[in-house]
């Protein structure tokens, strides 16, 4: 008797071969089940340290740490078995020194399973990204609006409004593509900043609050879903509402509850079947 043949899982080095072809879909996961939804229509799944704010209600990335975004990497490793997987490297977890980067992104690729990992990375610290690339660790950049550099930045601001930004975040983008990433997001800059960046680089770009002209796109999966009802932001399209569904679902629940409609008999182990009548006397 055959068995199935098991799914080949896409790789960095795949990714990386489709600068300037078809597109890239990547989309954010956090947990297992999220990933079983998304893994069989996009590239990549990114695991990315906005989990932080999307699933422990952080104000920023910075308190997330190494051990978060293990548990959740190796969470959403299991839950697929089509996309890349690339997990982000948390604040402090790498900018002390290549070293650093290195344990922990190793400890990270051991314990997940992952395919590589993602660093908020420019000019300074792209030798971090080449002692990783060298020593077997695939390696995704992160330019233009890093969040981790969020205090920095005072806030999250596009970036590139001004000529000599604009400059910089396309030498970071050089920097990086030069270290050996196999590719890189490029977030919330200015369109042409992001389309020169793609036409500059022989890697490819993922572009979120980017530009249409990138190799690829993220998105928060949350944002694409309708999961937040107090904020869109502005390079997010959504596709679905699902935030009013569950809060709908869950209020049809709750009446139910203090109606005494759930559980039914057929939810119930054991339970005699009962019509409305019986109920009624029972309850009087």
């Amino acid at each position: 008797m055959s068995t199935p043949s098991r799914i080949k899982r896409i790789t960095a080095p795949e990714l990386s071969a489709r600068k300037g072809k078809e597109p890239i879909a990547v989309l954010t996961a956090y947990t297992a089940p999220m990933a079983q939804f998304l893994d069989e229509h996009v590239d990549c799944l990114l695991v990315g340290d906005s989990l932080g704010m999307v699933v422990y209600g952080l104000d920023t990335t910075l308190a997330v740490t190494l051990d978060m975004m293990i548990n959740h990497g190796a969470a959403v490793v299991r839950g697929s078995n089509h996309a890349c997987v690339i997990v982000d490297m948390p604040f402090a977890s790498y900018q002390e020194s290549p070293e650093q980067a290195y344990r922990n992104a190793a400890r990270m690729m051991q314990e997940t399973g992952a395919d590589g990992v993602k660093l908020e990375a420019g000019v300074a610290l792209a030798p971090t990204i080449e002692f990783l690339a060298q020593r077997g660790i695939p390696v995704m950049g992160h330019v233009g609006l890093m969040p981790q550099s969020v205090n920095t930045y005072g806030g999250f601001r596009v970036q590139g409004k001004e000529t000599a930004v604009a400059r910089q975040v396309i030498d970071d983008a050089r920097a990086v593509s030069d270290a050996g990433a196999f590719s890189m997001v490029v977030e919330g800059v200015m369109e042409p900043v992001a389309r020169e960046i793609t036409n500059v680089v022989p890697v490819p770009t993922i572009g979120i609050g980017a530009s249409a002209e990138c190799d690829g796109q993220v998105l928060v999966s949350e944002d694409l879903l309708g999961l937040f009802s107090d904020f869109t932001p502005k390079f997010v399209k959504r596709y679905a509402e699902l935030g009013n569904q569950i809060s709908a679902a869950a209020a049809a629940y709750a009446e139910d509850v203090r109606a005494r409609r759930f559980p039914a008999a057929e939810h119930c182990f054991g339970a005699p079947k009962t019509d409305g009548a019986e109920v009624r006397q029972l309850k009087s």
